[in-house]
């Protein structure tokens, strides 16, 4: 039987658009959780969507969006997303934010994190 090691999925949705600092906001975002030594980190660009203002973002040829969805996601421990949401706060603003707990499988050649 396989041991699996209880983990965190952070997941920021935001837009394109959004900056922190005069860089992408998904570009700070990802820096900082690297700088914290989270274990991983992915940013996945939307074809479509809309949030709170119920603004449609799409890619499609009639509407050209230039502030497409994106999501960040990023898994470690509790305790390291949770310091990893302090230290951003301030980045954040009004975006979606989401917490699951997960269960790592397999993570690199090493059976968890650490």
């Amino acid at each position: 039987m396989q041991d699996f090691t209880k983990a965190v999925l952070l997941r920021l949705f935001i837009g394109e658009s959004n900056s922190y600092d005069g860089h992408p906001l998904y570009e700070a975002i990802v820096l900082k959780a690297r700088e914290l030594g989270i274990a991983g980190a992915t940013v996945l660009r939307g074809p479509m969507g809309y949030g709170r203002s119920s603004r449609l973002h799409t890619t499609k040829i009639l509407r050209l969006s230039d502030d497409l969805p994106l999501i960040i996601e990023i898994v470690d421990t509790r305790d390291k997303i949770d310091l990893l949401l302090k230290e951003t706060e301030a980045m954040l603003g009004s975006c979606l934010v989401t917490l699951e707990t997960v269960q790592v499988v397999r993570y690199g050649h090493d059976a968890g994190l650490d």
